[in-house]
């Protein structure tokens, strides 16, 4: 869970047609294939033939192997380049949720749902929205990652690194009802509906509903989330028009952020005290330093040991439509208008803050209100040997932050699954209007029938104006500040050496414009923003990478070197003596390098068996000292947090006839969690299988597929996430309260199939 000093969560009340369609299907089991899984669905991962960028393809036959309710990032992270963290077993617990690329974390990535941007999937969610609440997983079909960089058309303000897109399931052609049902491991419930209309004269649609309530692996209370996704499409001619709108609502419980310390003394499984409302109040009546009935406390650090509880809270709702046209001239076009709503809290409750009525205890959140509108926009025109495409991409953004208490009565203390009301006190809050405009030009030129060479650039601005509603203007900021590059290059080739091998080279230089939220320049004092609001430059980076790779029935391998230069690296730090009032400010702290070789390769070596292994080597390190509060920090040569040196993906699958199974092993060297490299947690292994048995028909069910899933089998010990409360930079003792442990062993059954 979150110290004091950190943005919280929220949790939530059972859906009713969750609750019913459960009771439906009481036996259940739960995940599943998104496609008719015939002979040979070995693991392959597509490795971008004829794309001079290091890109990489996961589809829905790798999804369907995860623990049900998985998070489609879990199956990202098989690829070498990725480090993927989540204290909970599917990958979805947002406050946990790390994922980074060749030392970019997801801040510095780009996500994208049918072209349509999630933003940096941030869980202060300023500007979009996890892709566990975007869609269900059962209705993605792949997921494509650029390692170094996106193409110029994503629509993106934050891939200094590269690019996570996400691509939905079209409506089948033939109607009926599929189905994923599982249970499992603490007290795992998954349930997954999708009916389909089939071809009719108005075109097909989708409308699918997905429940998933799993209790905690520690401690107490569940992570519980509804969705439904619908999905409509039509083929008029050359045409192709698409609408969707999908809606989630997520609650999950904390889990306590730890130290090295805490689990050395107490042991993995320490968490929070609830549901119990008396042990809470006891530690904040005699270790918090609080005063009751007259009588101050001391103050103790068991004091942030174990609060009562921490939630998140999240509902969206996603909605769009797009129209994509092939004309006989060779030109074709595609435009997506969106729209996207989130309600959210983060709530903790807090020993710091008392109510009205002298409870030592309150509930803190972070409120958050997002209503964005845009459009992405391309086309494409082929004339002789050229591809030429224009595309542009524009956003209205509103979003809406706050600080908020609220009473907790010692008798009727307030559920974390409940959104608030009724505040004692507003803190602050902050509506931030952002307008985001991008626009790209490029050409691939087919220069003889081996080489090709692609050029171009892309244009980028994003202006913020935020209004102070609430709170002080003499401590909280507010005014505008711009993010602006109009010219962002890149350059690539391909060569092809033969029909199923060839070389490819690239450059990009991306910028990365300031977070619209108290997280970027505006988490400071109204004289702190108002003194680096002209001068701040954003981030940027220049990105190098190179390879061959192989395509062949059996083989694709891929070999890539790479080196990112990653200029004006921001970082909130102290501006002269904070005793005389100056404040911490975003500034300048110089650059960082990333150099690494990635190797991969998926080679089926026998009918039914595949073996994937993918390795990643890299040198990833800060290029500067900074300065704060007139001393200086020896960053320069340090590696960068969360950044491990090597990484090893191992995965064997079987595929014959009716029966299915994998086993894979993935392993991570140690990460530092502070600058100065002086705190790091050790590295380790994980192993995760899963076995499965395809019946085929039976009565009036057809596909039928049990599937066992196994998670970290081993029951390994270690550290997931780190830095969730935001890295340090010195911990030689062991006591920053900002790692999470992973989840033990777990396994999960699981049945799919079509009505």
């Amino acid at each position: 869970m979150k110290s004091s000093l950190h943005l919280q969560k929220i949790g939530f009340r059972k859906s009713i047609v969750s609750s019913l369609v459960l009771a439906a299907f009481v036996p259940a089991m739960a995940w599943a294939q998104a496609a008719n899984n015939g002979p040979e669905e070995v693991l392959v991962v597509a490795n971008g033939k004829g794309i001079s960028r290091q890109v990489e393809t996961i589809s829905s036959v790798e999804m369907s192997q995860l623990p049900p309710g998985s998070s489609p990032l879990a199956a990202v992270s098989r690829l070498p380049s990725v480090n993927f963290q989540s204290a909970d077993t599917f990958g979805a617990y947002e406050w946990s949720t790390r994922i980074s690329v060749r030392g970019f974390n997801q801040n510095y990535l780009g996500f994208t749902l049918d072209d349509v941007p999630l933003g940096d999937m941030s869980y202060a969610n300023f500007n979009g929205l996890h892709i566990s609440r975007a869609i269900s997983t059962e209705n993605i079909n792949k997921v494509v990652l650029s390692a170094g960089t996106g193409s110029l058309s994503t629509a993106s303000s934050s891939n200094l690194g590269g690019t996570v897109q996400f691509y939905s399931i079209d409506p089948a052609k033939k109607g009926g009802l599929f189905f994923n049902l599982g249970t499992g491991s603490f007290s795992d419930q998954h349930v997954f509906a999708r009916l389909e209309t089939g071809q009719t004269e108005f075109g097909r649609a989708y409308l699918s509903v997905t429940s998933q309530d799993s209790n905690k692996w520690k401690g107490s209370g569940q992570d519980r989330q509804t969705q439904f996704n619908f999905k409509y499409v039509n083929e008029i001619g050359n045409s192709k028009l698409t609408a969707f709108a999908n809606t989630s609502d997520r609650r999950e419980i904390d889990y306590q952020d730890l130290s090295l310390n805490m689990i050395k003394q107490f042991g993995y499984k320490l968490d929070n005290t609830y549901p119990n409302v008396t042990q809470a109040l006891n530690i904040a009546k005699t270790q918090c330093g609080n005063t009751v009935n007259g009588v101050p406390s001391t103050y103790s650090a068991a004091c942030d040991y174990q609060y009562y509880a921490g939630s998140g809270l999240r509902q969206d709702g996603l909605y769009g439509a797009s129209l994509a046209s092939n004309f006989s001239n060779g030109l074709k076009t595609k435009a997506t208008v969106y729209s996207h709503h989130d309600k959210g809290d983060g709530l903790w409750y807090t020993p710091y803050v008392a109510s009205p009525d002298g409870t030592p205890q309150s509930l803190r959140t972070t409120e958050y209100r997002l209503n964005r509108d845009g459009v992405v926009a391309n086309a494409d025109y082929r004339v002789a040997n050229h591809a030429v495409k224009a595309a542009v991409w524009y956003e209205d953004n509103q979003f809406n932050q706050a600080r908020r208490f609220y009473a907790t009565p010692a008798s009727s203390f307030p559920s974390p699954y409940d959104f608030p009301s009724n505040p004692f006190y507003t803190q602050w809050q902050h509506q931030f209007g952002t307008k985001t405009t991008q626009f790209s030009l490029e050409d691939n030129w087919s220069v003889t029938k081996d080489l090709n060479v692609n050029y171009g650039f892309k244009s980028l601005k994003q202006s913020t104006n935020d209004v102070l509603q609430a709170g002080s203007p003499a401590s909280y900021p507010q005014g505008s500040i711009t993010s602006s590059k109009p010219f962002l290059p890149q350059l690539g080739l391909t060569y092809a050496l033969n029909d199923s091998s060839e070389l490819f080279a690239g450059y990009s230089k991306n910028m990365r414009a300031f977070q619209s939220s108290v997280a970027g320049p505006y988490g400071t004092t109204a004289a702190g923003f108002n003194a680096i609001r002209s001068s701040l430059k954003p981030e940027t980076s220049d990105t190098y990478e190179g390879g061959w790779r192989l395509n062949s029935a059996d083989n694709q391998a891929v070999i890539a070197l790479y080196n990112v230069n990653f200029q004006n690296r921001l970082l909130s730090i102290q501006q002269g003596a904070g005793i005389v009032g100056n404040p911490s400010v975003l500034g300048n702290v110089g650059g960082a390098r990333m150099t690494g070789l990635e190797v991969s390769d998926s080679w089926k070596f026998a009918k039914g068996y595949s073996w994937f292994n993918g390795v990643n080597f890299n040198k990833n390190t800060y290029t500067s000292d900074y300065v704060s509060n007139g001393t200086t920090y020896k960053t320069n040569g340090k590696t960068i947090v969360d950044s491990p040196t090597q990484m090893w993906k191992s995965i064997v699958s079987y595929d014959v006839n009716s029966v299915f199974a994998n086993v894979g092993v993935d392993y991570m060297s140690k990460r530092f969690y502070s600058y100065s490299n002086d705190a790091s947690v050790s590295g380790r292994t994980l192993v995760n299988g899963s076995v499965g048995y395809r019946f085929g028909q039976y009565a009036s069910f057809s596909d039928l597929t049990l599937q066992l899933t196994g998670s970290n089998l081993t029951d390994k010990r270690y550290i997931s996430t780190i830095g969730s409360n935001g890295f340090t930079y010195s911990d030689p003792t062991g006591d920053a309260q900002t790692v999470l442990p992973g989840a033990p062993r777990a396994f999960f059954l699981s049945l799919t199939g079509k009505l």
